[in-house]
């Protein structure tokens, strides 16, 4: 199997849900299915199948984190040497160059990317095209509107 990138913070989010679902969400949905069953008839029990479907979705939500983080490469971008280049894990603010307009992304995992908190996802165009260059190059996206051109004004690793 694949390996999947994931930062240090993300991995630890997915265990703390994995631990959740283990010992919040399985108890509770078990002991709805016993309150169900203990009132009769199960073909016409609604409490029944919600909690059947509610089952079934925390044990596959459950079998799915478990594969993600046997499947993590655990990145901890603090710990990271790349000499100034972009990477996985990277913090990069950008200048827009049309706009001069300045952001800040962090390049994440899947899981992970969060625009509203700047973090993109390792396949984005945006990261795509900042793999690889360093503080002062410029990269081209291939956004919804046109290309747009920014400068790397910063790379950390935070």
């Amino acid at each position: 199997m694949a390996t999947i990138p994931i930062t240090k913070r993300g991995a630890e989010i997915l265990k703390a849900e994995l631990h959740k679902l283990k010992t919040v969400e399985r108890p509770w949905v078990i002991n709805a299915i016993s309150e169900a069953r203990a009132q009769g008839d199960l073909s016409e029990n609604a409490e029944y199948e919600a909690a059947k479907d509610r089952q079934g979705f925390i044990e596959g939500r459950i079998q799915e984190v478990e594969g993600k983080l046997s499947a993590a490469q655990i990145i901890d971008p603090s710990e990271l040497h790349a000499g100034g280049k972009v990477v996985f894990g990277a913090t990069v603010e950008l200048e827009a160059e049309d706009t001069g307009e300045r952001v800040t992304y962090q390049i994440v995992g899947e899981d992970e990317a969060d625009l509203k908190f700047g973090r993109v996802n390792i396949g984005s165009p945006i990261a795509r095209a900042l793999i690889g260059k360093e503080e002062g190059d410029t990269a081209e996206v291939q956004a919804p509107g046109g290309i747009k051109a920014y400068e790397i004004m910063a790379v950390q690793y935070i």
